[in-house]
């Protein structure tokens, strides 16, 4: 099977990288972190000291990282893939970051006769582990096609969005939605609390009508029990809603709700809760003294 390079092993890359051991394919990873890789080394992969021995020893490269600096030092620095790739390579940036970022590194590699694919996703730790994340791909036809029995071993959803950005800018919608899924959930159970109804009465009745969100369905019952470990750390949604906003600028879209639940973030991150779960925090919610 073809091998795979595959860059940032967190919250969300170490799992898809086991699901492609699991896979059958042969794994070549990399991370500052040394203890994920040496977890995987142990599970069967190859070491790589840089991203530049990463593309060395892989026809096609992962990359799953915090933002969209990273991403281009990644791919375009002084050790970057850029410097080990050949031509025919895939690269495959399944990071969340700005379209016009995704864009402008495809556009780099391009001239060294790379093909690119940015493949943000959804579906949390939950969805790693599972392996039921979606994938939202910007790219051409035929090099999606090429790449798509490697997404099956990572998600349940594949969906070729567009050319090259249209990946990320479908994320952008995504993130979208789920940050103001996760502003009204939070009222709705702070409110409901504070009346002196158990939360758990309002998860059930809401799932159970049109206010019914997959984050109602996931994260309900967890903030419920004051869980707020991250399935995705509030400060990546929080760069991720910046992205949005700046994407809203280049396109001259008025994001006004969007808007303001970017504040919410802030507030929170300026809470000292940016590590925690999105619903983690008193600028969303909180966990009222009402909550079991």
């Amino acid at each position: 099977m073809t091998k795979i390079g595959f860059i940032g092993l967190g919250i969300m890359g170490l799992p898809m990288s086991k699901n492609l051991l699991k896979a059958g394919y042969e794994l070549v990873v990399h991370d500052v972190n040394r203890e994920p890789v040496q977890e995987l080394v142990a599970a069967g992969a190859q070491e790589a000291f840089s991203p530049q021995e990463v593309a060395q020893e892989s026809a096609v490269i992962i990359t799953m990282l915090p933002d969209s600096p990273d991403v281009e030092l990644v791919a375009l620095g002084p050790d970057g893939l850029a410097k080990g790739v050949s031509a025919g390579d895939i690269f495959v940036d399944m990071s969340t970051i700005a379209p016009s970022v995704a864009v402008r590194v495809a556009e780099a590699l391009a001239q060294k006769g790379v093909r690119c694919l940015d493949a943000p996703v959804s579906g949390g730790d939950v969805g790693a582990v599972n392996a039921s994340l979606s994938i939202m791909v910007g790219g051409d036809t035929a090099t999606f096609d090429e790449v798509y029995p490697m997404f099956e071993a990572l998600g349940q959803t594949v969906t070729l969005c567009g050319p090259n950005g249209a990946g990320q800018t479908v994320k952008a919608c995504n993130q979208i939605q789920v940050a103001l899924n996760f502003a009204g959930m939070a009222e709705a159970l702070v409110l409901g609390a504070k009346a002196g109804v158990d939360p758990a009465i309002i998860v059930q009745v809401l799932s159970g009508g049109y206010a019914q969100s997959r984050v109602m369905d996931v994260r309900g019952p967890r903030a419920i029990r004051g869980d707020f470990q991250p399935g995705f750390k509030s400060r990546f949604h929080f760069k991720d809603l910046n992205i949005i906003l700046k994407t809203g600028l280049d396109y001259g879209v008025p994001l006004p709700v969007t808007g303001l639940v970017h504040e919410l973030f802030a507030a929170m991150l300026a809470a000292g809760r940016g590590d925690l779960g999105v619903e983690g925090g008193q600028a969303l919610g909180g966990r009222p003294q009402g909550f079991s």
